[in-house]
């Protein structure tokens, strides 16, 4: 059981990755192509535009989209989410409507909203937003389902308001499927977020892919993904994994019993 719950070696963390590296490296240098450039000539592009300032400002442009679209994308989700998972009513109302979004291609997304109002920032944000509200809304509908009722009845008996019944009986049980829906919502909303400014913006890191893409400079795509899923993996490190951590904390007794 400690391998199941324990913390893995450390050293578990630094083989795959340099081993990739090294082998991108050594293949890279024995091609000699500019369409697989060395990982030292992608260091050296990234380098080259951060210094020139270009990286930090389409870096901020992607990363604020991002962030806008996860905000909205959340709360509108999981308000859905709540709502369809403690109502039969409202659930069968809207379940056919949320299989029908869960099912729509996110570039037929994109376009839709360009064309219906322009190559605007609000069309770009709708886009992704409505891309993603389906996907939370399903895995917070879920856990709506399986609320204790137990702790509905003792709640009633201690005569909770609507906000204490939100925040010490609803929260802490739906707390697990918030951040599965969190985790999974970054990683899909930052990759449409590309495929939106690729398509409609002229800033961000989607637009310096397309831009990159033009003129086959494989370096520079190389550079500018790095860049993003850099900042992407420290959002991970810094602030998801510590929630999920401690969303999945109260397991780990029982486990260890077991």
């Amino acid at each position: 059981m400690s391998n199941l719950f324990g913390r893995p070696p450390a050293w578990s963390y630094w083989v795959v990755l340099p081993s990739f590296v090294l082998l991108w490296g050594l293949v890279a240098w024995f091609l000699k192509t500019p369409l697989l450039p060395t990982p030292l000539h992608v260091l050296d592009t990234l380098i080259r535009e951060s210094a020139s300032g270009e990286l930090w400002h389409h870096l901020s442009a992607t990363l604020g989209r991002v962030i806008v679209a996860f905000i909205l994308s959340m709360l509108l989700g999981t308000a859905t989410g709540v709502v369809m998972g403690r109502s039969k009513t409202t659930n069968a109302l809207f379940d056919p409507m949320l299989v029908l979004l869960l099912n729509l291609p996110a570039l037929v997304t994109i376009i839709l909203m360009y064309v219906w109002f322009g190559l605007v920032e609000v069309a770009a944000v709708m886009a992704v937003v409505i891309n993603k509200v389906p996907n939370v809304a399903v895995t917070v509908r879920e856990g709506a389902r399986s609320l204790d009722y137990r702790l509905e009845e003792m709640a009633t008996v201690y005569d909770f308001t609507r906000w204490q019944r939100f925040r010490d009986v609803w929260v802490p049980q739906l707390f697990p499927y918030l951040m599965a829906a969190t985790r999974g919502g970054l990683a899909l909303i930052w990759k449409i977020v590309l495929v939106v400014e690729l398509l409609g913006r002229s800033d961000g890191i989607g637009f310096q892919l397309h831009l990159a893409f033009q003129i086959f400079d494989v370096a520079a795509i190389l550079a500018y993904s790095l860049a993003f899923i850099a900042v992407v993996q420290l959002i991970e490190l810094i602030i998801l994994q510590p929630l999920e951590h401690r969303s999945s904390r109260w397991r780990q007794p029982e486990a260890t019993h077991a």
